[in-house]
């Protein structure tokens, strides 16, 4: 389905408000339990636009499950949807993600 945005909105081709996000913040809590880290700071580099960002810009709609799109263009860069004994975690729109690692940690 393609997109189009207005400021923090989004809408469906059709034109149909699909809602309003929230930045990555909000979303940290639920991607760092599946993954085991921090994503606020990770970086995702967009897979259709090139545009690198960190999670913490990133806009998070609710639904089904979080759906998150770049600031930019506004693709699809994760999805994540949890059930009672599993979380599902799509990266297919991430081209790369970077992970900032401690300094002094092991190599």
């Amino acid at each position: 389905m393609s997109t189009i945005s207005d400021g923090d909105r989004i809408y469906d081709m059709a034109g149909d408000h699909i809602g309003d996000y929230i930045d990555g913040n909000g979303a940290g809590g639920p991607f760092g339990e599946a993954l085991g880290i921090d994503v606020t700071t990770t970086v995702l580099t967009c897979a259709h636009c090139g545009r690198a960002s960190l999670f913490a810009e990133t806009h998070v709609y609710a639904g089904a499950g979080l759906v998150v799109r770049c600031p930019g263009c506004t693709s699809v860069l994760a999805r994540l949807v949890r059930t009672p004994t599993d979380a599902w975690l799509d990266l297919r729109g991430a081209l790369s993600v970077r992970i900032p690692l401690a300094a002094g940690g092991p190599r």
